[in-house]
């Protein structure tokens, strides 16, 4: 973080390594990474020093971009932006890490974000562009119904979707209408209803984008994409229902970036281009299995910020920035919590970092190559 970069840079390792064309030869822990602009996925095995072995690319298609591991670990799911939109399948071999493509089904829109439930019987999508929320089912063979069984219009800029711990209610923050959508779940049909509110209103021009769970299911934390900050909510384990704590900004002091604005969707109609400027572009938020410590990256600034947490009150305090890959959409921390890696979406490599487990500093381990457009991660573990 910015006070850990210098420790950080000092004892780096940026040497890159060469990309070997076979499959990882060892079972343990394996690093996805999808690349918009080959239309790919990048597997790497992970050592457990995090060094990081290149292996085999699977096809995918053109601006394949979020992805979600199901609860068992045998499958992997990414979505394609580009038309027509689709998910892909592959079965995840615990041995080597590698990918084989199982199945490519229609999705309802262009999704940013998909996930799935605790029983990985259900994918849930949001569209960004079209504002809306939708369910296929998911066979036990991980193949994806072509028909989904819902498709909910909610608030503009729908970024994210997720499922609480107990599998009982869904979450979809709007982007542009500063709102978590609340729903509750019904397992067996996968079913989404409204809940009562349907919507808890965040303060102006928060931009909530992505969010994830505490564990005991008590907090809820989301990264405002224009602020670059993080909002702790309180998760009502009766009733589902959200209310705010209080939040902590994922930026230094001397920052001298402003507060962002919505940007068009990938794969909506006339959306203008991408660009970095001087507006916050938050992208992505992840906690260590042991949720002492929280990530945010900031795309504009390209850093990764870092967050103490208090597991009694979800308070978070920041703790300082990191530089790392140009313009960061996604990173994941392995299952350990020893490593964080992540992706730049206009770098050529990609970072692995080591958590320091007293201070939560970033400590670069080494560089790898990447494929065009990196931008989403996922980090499964068998051992």
């Amino acid at each position: 973080m910015r006070r850990f970069a210098t420790l950080a840079k000092g004892i780096a390792m940026t040497a890159l390594v060469s990309l070997a064309a076979g499959t990882p030869a060892f079972a343990g822990t394996f690093v996805y990474v999808s690349n918009a602009e080959d239309g790919d996925i990048a597997t790497y095995g992970m050592k457990p020093d995090g060094e990081l072995q290149p292996g085999a690319r699977a096809k995918a298609a053109s601006v394949v971009m979020p992805m979600a591991v199901s609860p068992d670990r045998r499958f992997l799911y990414a979505a394609s932006r580009s038309r027509p939109y689709s998910v892909h399948v592959y079965a995840i071999d615990s041995a080597t890490g590698a990918l084989k493509h199982l199945a490519t089904s229609p999705l309802a829109e262009s999704f940013p974000y998909i996930s799935l439930d605790r029983t990985g019987r259900f994918l849930f999508g949001a569209s960004y562009a079209a504002h809306l929320i939708s369910v296929n089912a998911v066979g036990s063979d991980g193949r994806v119904a072509a028909e989904p069984l819902q498709v909910i219009p909610i608030g503009r800029n729908a970024h994210s979707i997720r499922i609480d711990a107990t599998n009982k209610f869904v979450y979809a923050p709007t982007l542009g209408t500063d709102q978590m959508f609340q729903f509750t779940f019904d397992a067996k049909s996968g079913h989404l209803a409204a809940n009562t509110p349907a919507t808890f209103q965040m303060k102006a021009t928060t931009g909530p984008r992505h969010f994830i769970t505490s564990r005991d299911n008590k907090f809820v934390y989301v990264l405002s994409e224009l602020l670059a900050t993080v909002t702790t909510l309180s998760l009502d384990g009766k009733t589902g229902l959200l209310t705010e704590l209080g939040s902590a900004t994922g930026l230094p002091a001397d920052s001298k970036l402003g507060p962002g604005a919505p940007r068009g969707g990938v794969g909506g109609p006339n959306a203008p281009p991408r660009n970095t400027d001087n507006d916050i572009w938050a992208a992505d938020i992840h906690m260590t299995p042991n949720e002492k410590f929280l990530y945010i990256s900031e795309r504009t600034s390209s850093t990764l910020a870092a967050f103490s947490v208090d597991a009694g009150t979800g308070k978070l305090a920041y703790l300082g920035s990191t530089p790392t890959e140009k313009q960061p959409r996604g990173f994941a921390i392995d299952p350990k919590g020893r490593f964080l890696v992540a992706a730049g979406e206009k770098s050529p490599t990609i970072s692995v970092y080591a958590i320091d487990q007293a201070s939560g500093a970033l400590q670069l381990l080494q560089k790898y190559p990447a494929g065009k457009g990196a931008n989403w991660v996922e980090i499964v573990g068998f051992d």
